[in-house]
């Protein structure tokens, strides 16, 4: 009887398991598609109005940073409910107090990465990390070889990536 009950335990974790992926994921994929939605939305305000202009430029930005900050406070939910879990191990537990304190430190160094772009000379900035690369998005129509420079300097002066892990894009309606 010991070995049904513990598989039908091993089972039930997996079950936990799969169904918390299936939420991060669908978390991504929310984010992505709002990302997606908010920039076509963008895309068709007045280009011939240079106050729309500004606008909808501001709101990007705007948009960019709420869509992000939502998507990494649900993400904190999440591991919240792991750490709270009675059934999750205490590996699985430590791994999700580990990954909170990575997203901490992302979003401190973000903050600290777009003031320093806008110190840099650009109007504004949003500045995306994760384990595997940085994305900068620059508030500039064209970007030179020197402002993409520039940004890559500061950005590999201030973290740890490589050069093939920083991308710089820029933004204009």
């Amino acid at each position: 009887m010991a070995k049904s009950e513990k598989r039908k335990k091993l089972s039930s974790n997996a079950k936990k398991a799969l169904v918390l992926c299936c939420m991060v994921g669908l978390l991504v994929v929310t984010g992505v598609l709002n990302f997606v939605l908010n920039s076509r939305i963008n895309n068709t305000t007045d280009v011939g109005n240079n106050a729309g202009n500004a606008t909808a430029v501001e709101t990007f930005f705007n948009s960019h940073r709420s869509n992000r900050e939502t998507a990494r406070a649900e993400e904190f939910s999440y591991l919240d409910a792991i750490i709270k879990s009675e059934s999750a191990s205490e590996t699985v537990k430590a791994s999700a107090e580990q990954k909170q304190v990575e997203l901490l430190e992302f979003i401190e160094k973000e903050l600290v990465l777009e003031s320093i772009i806008k110190a840099k000379g650009f109007e504004d900035a949003v500045v995306t990390m994760s384990t595997n690369n940085l994305n900068v998005i620059v508030n500039k129509a064209e970007l030179t070889s020197q402002d993409v420079a520039k940004i890559v300097g500061a950005m590999l002066s201030e973290t740890n990536y490589t050069r093939n892990q920083v991308y710089v894009m820029s933004y204009s309606v």
